[in-house]
């Protein structure tokens, strides 16, 4: 049986903002890990924390108190072991796509010819070789969130975060752009944390969901994705009979913390 480690850990993790005249506990004794090779979901009601999870992950923000730890090490920085995607592609306009998937080894001073090939093959791999020259205004939103999506890939990072990255696009979209980052994330057998409002696409991404309690966010439970589904593609997933139970099963759990949430129903 092959035993999982765990890639990422939370740690007895607080966060409290302060200001001149307040306070905020938006999180408060969070613990959970996510194994290597996972894809784990975030959800919960609005405002809960889950973005600032993924800055503190990031190395954007840093703990109140608590640990978050990265392969074993404390995270305390911003660091190439770890790739973000946001809702926004945030893809320089003024760069073409090549040159754009290639900034973040550049930044870094990782650039190598091989990994520019390697970069370039992603591309290939999900659809838009062809656009390599072309800037971010001549493609469509999708085609654009598969060159973020490239761009994070090619600094080869341990962990992917996924900061709702499907929201702006519309819905075919978005199935069609799930299903083709679930693929590639398996194939290259990374670990991955998404954020996201949408139930189905949680259950339908993958292996686990943690639902956060409302402010100041805790871990209020875990429901780990029935094997039956975890081999499926999204868009295979949600039409599945075991989807709806589980659906139902966690849309039920959100209602019953009494406070609005934007979970999606498809």
């Amino acid at each position: 049986m092959l035993l999982l480690t765990a890639l990422l850990e939370f740690r007895d993790v607080e966060k409290t903002y302060f200001t001149k005249t307040s306070m905020t506990e938006a999180i408060s004794g969070l613990n959970f890990t996510v194994s290597r090779g996972e894809f784990v979901s975030l959800i919960g009601p609005s405002g809960c924390g889950k973005t600032t999870l993924l800055s503190m992950v990031s190395g954007l923000l840093r703990p109140t108190a608590g640990k978050v730890l990265l392969d074993g090490s404390l995270v305390e920085r911003p660091t190439p072991a770890t790739g973000y995607m946001l809702q926004q592609d945030y893809l320089f306009p003024w760069l073409t796509i090549r040159k754009n998937i290639l900034i973040g080894l550049h930044t870094t001073g990782a650039y190598t010819r091989e990994k520019e090939q390697h970069a370039l093959n992603l591309l290939k791999e999900i659809g838009i070789g062809d656009h390599i020259d072309e800037y971010p205004s001549q493609l469509s939103g999708g085609m654009r969130q598969r060159a973020a999506l490239v761009r994070m890939l090619a600094t080869e990072p341990k962990l992917l975060l996924l900061d709702e990255p499907f929201s702006a696009l519309d819905y075919q979209t978005k199935l069609k752009l799930e299903d083709l980052v679930s693929k590639t994330i398996r194939m290259h057998r990374k670990t991955a944390v998404l954020v996201t409002h949408d139930i189905g696409e949680a259950i339908a991404m993958s292996d686990r969901i943690v639902m956060l309690s409302p402010r100041p966010a805790s871990v209020h439970r875990i429901f780990r994705v029935p094997d039956e589904l975890k081999g499926l593609l999204p868009f295979e997933a949600r039409n599945h009979p075991a989807f709806s139970g589980l659906f139902q099963e966690i849309w039920k759990e959100l209602e019953s913390f009494g406070t609005s949430n934007e979970a999606a129903s498809q």
